[in-house]
């Protein structure tokens, strides 16, 4: 018995529209799970952790962080935070014409888009990898709160090796808890992040100075988030 090509695409569109639908209760179930819930890891903490890095990681509401590291890293990582939905597309575009005029291509991540490839990705870059990044954006960005968003960030970034979370960063940098970071202290630590595993705030190069500088001219232009 023949069966129609007609039948055939219908069965593949319905398998099709099955799987997607299993996709976003998955992926959805997963976003709110982790508005009430503190991940216990990540997995770029899984990651380091079998690569025998160590894992020094606690987590710290954000009414118990020093305000100066919220303004520190908003000036430093996404000045737009507060009003955009996710997605930088002043940033995305300079990004593209700086690329376009041959010159290194830089990030354009907003701390929405490291949060939902923190919490939820593999390591890696890939086409497919990105789409799934920009995908948990928008569904991060639809069912948490700009203060989650910040407070889940700052506790699973990665401020070093085997160092994850602002809490752990305080701890291992300055002997103090994330509470007690001063504003020059949260700086410094905002200002290693692009590339924490290189750049140490106990060792700051020029470059780091600089860049610190910079946060420290911004920082004020940033209002605290409370829970």
């Amino acid at each position: 018995m023949k069966i129609s090509s007609r039948r055939i695409v219908r069965s593949g569109l319905r398998n099709g529209l099955i799987l997607l639908a299993i996709i976003l209760c998955i992926s959805s179930a997963q976003v709110i799970l982790f508005k009430y819930v503190n991940p216990p890891f990540t997995p770029l903490m899984l990651y380091r952790l079998a690569h025998r890095e160590g894992m020094k990681y606690r987590w710290k509401p954000l009414s118990g962080m020093s305000p100066f590291l919220q303004q520190a890293v908003l000036a430093a990582e996404d000045q737009r935070f507060p009003d955009h939905n996710g997605f930088d597309f002043n940033q995305i575009n300079e990004a593209l014409q700086e690329y376009a005029e041959n010159k290194p291509m830089r990030g354009a991540s907003t701390i929405s888009m490291q949060v939902a490839r923190n919490l939820f990705l593999w390591q890696g870059r890939s086409w497919t990898r990105k789409a799934l990044e920009a995908y948990y954006t928008v569904l991060i960005e639809l069912l948490w709160t700009k203060q989650r968003i910040l407070e889940t960030y700052l506790n699973v970034a990665e401020w070093g090796k085997g160092i994850f979370g602002a809490e752990a960063a305080a701890i291992n940098y300055f002997r103090c808890s994330a509470s007690a970071v001063s504003r020059e202290q949260a700086a410094l630590l905002a200002a290693v992040l692009p590339n924490p595993r290189k750049w140490s705030p106990l060792r700051p190069t020029s470059f780091i100075m600089q860049r610190k500088a910079f946060i420290l001219r911004y920082m004020n232009r940033f209002k605290p988030l409370r829970n």
